[in-house]
């Protein structure tokens, strides 16, 4: 998604969208990855060095608010964010230890949804499935360090 597109979409929910508000976007946008509030508070100072944390995390939060964003829950590491894809639904495998996050699209869980639905009588309107665990370079790491 776009910038210009993300802003008409801000603007047509009534928000003013600032320059610095502006550049967050652009580097939501520009990135094909899960970026740390962090992450683009930095890459965001460079443009905009006066820019505060709390300008990053309220637009952050409007924008998963209105599912333009998806955010990553990591057991030790901080939440990360990524703009939604045009197929929209993902899970992410986290690392406990390292924090990378690998993105799959496949679940299986209709079934399940379906099934819950019937016995608790309520209307699901989506899930979120996280997965945690070691990625390969931390697995490596750990073994390692258990033969020394």
């Amino acid at each position: 998604m776009t910038v210009d597109r993300l802003a008409h979409i801000l603007r047509g929910h009534g928000l003013k969208l600032t320059s610095q508000r502006r550049a967050v976007l652009k580097v939501i946008a520009g990135s094909h990855g899960h970026l740390t509030p962090a992450a683009i508070y930095e890459l965001v100072r460079k443009e905009y060095p006066t820019i505060g944390l709390v300008t990053v995390y309220r637009m952050l939060e409007v924008l998963a608010e209105l599912d333009l964003v998806c955010r990553v829950h990591g057991e030790t590491t901080c939440r990360s964010y990524m703009m939604r894809r045009p197929s929209g639904h993902h899970h992410h495998i986290v690392c406990s230890s390292c924090g990378k996050v690998v993105d799959f699209a496949r679940c299986a869980l209709d079934e399940l949804q379906h099934r819950l639905s019937r016995e608790t009588g309520f209307k699901i309107q989506g899930h979120l499935l996280e997965f945690s665990g070691l990625c390969q370079g931390c697995l490596g790491e750990t073994a390692a360090e258990d033969h020394r």
